[in-house]
């Protein structure tokens, strides 16, 4: 409550009184809508509506004055130059007074955050649940409320307004044109049913800040990388690339000495560089000086450190009662809320304190490879979510967080979530992440398709037709979502796996080339990030031309049936 007064504190200061000629005094607009509606009043004939204006908007009346018609009374008021009426019942003598409802229900399942500096959560707003509607911090400009302060009956919290409604029957309602593709969808792998998420449509802020399409190179947090940071910016500004993505945290990888570590996981903060905020610091003011959109990337729910300083998030084996260890690693469940604060935390210390343009969030999922075992597992589901419903719920409440404070949210998903017909065991469903999140980032490698997928022979070695393939598979999610996200790649910049193909193709310029070409022939223009865990410069410079070309005008391979490195085709 303390942090609610100082909020209504600070609103009250930015009214600045001004003079108004005698008899009028200052009111305010008050309403349970967003838009407070504005009458003109002939003396003959019914009353007519005028404009509308947003909730909030400061008038001048004259409270002795009004006329009444079919039992409502109606003020004369100016607004600027213009005289109008508007309706008694519509009019507030403070701010904090003319935002009239009292109760309000959930449409789309939210956060309820407690301390908003923190990004605590307190509890999950099902849909269609009623709360007790205390207060507000913020009118915007278009008259809705940022966020609500509310209660059931217990310990109060905030949830934002865009995902409140007036009456059960609208928290009720589905968004019937794109739920309808989703009903069919089958939950073959436990992941949870589609239908369970939301598939409204999400009004996303305009970051214009964003290159498009956005190219980048990739780099993990080891300090040979960071300390070659002037040689990366020279190779890169002879290329068409515009963006760096660079760790802040990596499985047994911390990147730097984050107060979030230190809060919520010492093991994280012990094995954190001592000096490596100094580098960070230096490697992103060179980027941004030099022009280059940087973003920080964060590995969620596969982090042993975590997991081991906080045992009782961690996935646990039933038979042991023990964490249960997968891919040699301790995970946290993606349904705690605690690994969500964690991670959204550390997003906001990295985003103040290096000025990062976005955040990238991988491994957003459950372990996969797990159906046989499934039901050994204790994930801590508190909630009663399903996999999707909590990978959707922490996308939104992600990005409701970074984008208070202006920056974009990209998601990692595996190329597999966009198949369409079934929801992934991992949790991730491509629409119900693409509709939220500002970019969402599949890893479509082609050394990870098995043979003979989409019926092409050894996928790793015909990188072009493998690309192109999924990238037709990705606009088919596309045109299911209401409000898809812009679709960045990560392409396999590295050698194919020797255990997938000794005798696996290079990756040379002309690889690099097919995989993005083949992304631009399927319609997928919002670029590319390159995966090379080795971040070894040398590849980066052996690929280089691959990086000049500009994808964006080059002519379809179907018409040319050419590339620019190898004449003869594929």
């Amino acid at each position: 409550m303390r942090r609610y007064s100082c909020i209504l504190a600070a609103a009250a200061l930015l009214l600045c009184s001004c003079a108004s000629p005698k008899g009028e005094s200052e009111a305010y607009c008050a309403s349970q809508d967003s838009m407070v509606p504005l009458w003109d009043i002939p003396r003959k004939g019914p009353v007519r509506l005028t404009d509308s204006i947003p909730r909030g908007s400061r008038l001048l009346v004259v409270p002795g004055e009004g006329k009444k018609r079919d039992g409502v009374r109606y003020v004369p008021a100016r607004a600027g130059r213009s005289r109008v009426f508007i309706a008694e019942g519509n009019l507030a003598d403070s701010l904090r007074a003319s935002v009239l409802e009292k109760e309000l229900y959930v449409q789309t399942a939210a956060s309820v955050i407690d301390d908003t500096l923190s990004s605590h959560i307190l509890t999950l707003a099902r849909k269609g649940k009623k709360y007790q509607v205390l207060g507000f911090d913020r009118i915007l400009p278009d008259g809705k409320v940022n966020r609500y302060l509310v209660s059931d009956g217990g310990r109060p919290g905030w949830i934002y307004g865009k995902y409140m409604v007036l009456t059960a029957e609208e928290a009720a309602m589905r968004y019937d044109e794109f739920d309808e593709a989703h009903k069919a969808v089958k939950n073959s792998f436990k992941g949870g049913e589609a239908s369970g998420c939301e598939f409204r449509p999400y009004a996303k802020p305009d970051f214009r800040k964003m290159p498009s399409p956005c190219n980048a190179f990739y780099l993990t947090i080891s300090p040979v990388g960071l300390k070659k940071i002037d040689e990366f910016i020279a190779l890169a500004d002879s290329t068409r690339i515009n963006a760096f993505v660079i760790d802040i945290k990596d499985n047994e990888c911390p990147g730097f000495k984050a107060e979030a570590m230190q809060k919520h996981s010492p093991t994280n903060y012990k094995w954190a560089g001592a000096r490596q905020e100094k580098l960070y610091r230096e490697a992103i003011e060179k980027l941004h000086a030099a022009g280059y959109y940087v973003i920080g990337r964060i590995t969620c729910f596969k982090d042993n450190y975590y997991a081991k300083d906080h045992p009782e998030d961690a996935i646990r084996d039933k038979s042991t009662g023990q964490p249960f260890l997968h891919n040699k690693s301790y995970w946290p469940s993606a349904y705690s809320r605690s690994v969500w604060q964690f991670n959204v935390e550390l997003a906001k210390e990295a985003v103040r304190k290096f000025g990062l343009d976005e955040v990238n969030f991988d491994y957003v999922r459950f372990p996969d490879k797990m159906i046989s075992i499934d039901g050994q597992m204790d994930y801590r589901n508190r909630y009663g979510e399903t996999k999707v419903q909590a990978i959707q719920n922490f996308v939104r409440y992600a990005c409701d967080e970074l984008h208070a404070l202006g920056v974009p949210v990209s998601i990692d998903v595996f190329g597999e979530s966009a198949n369409p017909g079934y929801t992934t065991a991992y949790g991730q469903y491509w629409p119900a992440i693409s509709t939220i999140a500002d970019v969402i980032c599949a890893m479509p490698y082609p050394d990870h398709f098995a043979d003979h997928y989409y019926g092409i022979s050894k996928p790793w070695n015909h990188p072009y037709e493998i690309l192109k393939a999924w990238g037709k598979r990705v606009q088919g999610r596309q045109a299911v979502t209401a409000s898809p996200a812009i679709v960045r790649t990560w392409i396999q910049a590295y050698h194919v796996m020797r255990w997938v193909d000794r005798n696996g193709l290079d990756n040379d310029a002309s690889y690099i080339e097919k995989e993005i070409r083949g992304l631009y022939d399927s319609g997928l223009t919002g670029g590319y990030v390159t995966w090379l865990a080795s971040e070894n410069i040398d590849i980066y410079r052996y690929q280089k031309e691959a990086y000049c070309l500009d994808y964006p005008n080059l002519p379809p391979i179907d018409s040319t049936n050419n590339f620019i490195f190898t004449p003869s085709g594929l």
